[in-house]
């Protein structure tokens, strides 16, 4: 089995709702995200999937979170988050829409290696999803 992992970042704020303590308030994390692909064969130039593909949709995605209130975040009319962006939801949200970038981009053989996002609010607080 084979592994790649690209990294990119995003400056975003937020707050939780349903939650008691000083991350109820408003607040804004420098996040760090690392997107990890894998599979079993190699393509004909040695490799997985070209780093610089993968990278390419992971910052698509940032791009969409950078900046911004994540709480505000909106897609068809209905908040992304629920009003509670956690890291976890973040990775999710940043899962599901790296591959679909890629899948839009027409690398659908690509987004079937993505299998796992880490959101990192601080150095040393990560949330992960995968499938």
């Amino acid at each position: 089995m084979f592994e790649v992992r690209v990294e990119s970042d995003f400056a975003a704020a937020h707050f939780l709702q349903d939650y008691h303590g000083k991350c109820e308030n408003l607040h804004g994390h420098n996040y760090k995200v690392y997107v990890h692909a894998k599979g079993n064969e190699l393509d004909a130039g040695g490799m997985l999937l070209d780093f610089g593909v993968l990278k390419n949709s992971l910052r698509n995605v940032c791009k969409i979170l950078d900046h911004t209130n994540l709480n505000d975040l909106q897609e068809n009319g209905k908040s992304v988050f629920n009003q509670n962006p956690s890291a976890e939801r973040i990775a999710k949200f940043i899962f599901d829409k790296v591959k679909e970038d890629l899948s839009n981009s027409g690398w659908n053989k690509h987004s079937e290696f993505v299998y796992a996002v880490d959101v990192f609010e601080t150095p040393t607080s990560r949330a992960r999803y995968y499938q």
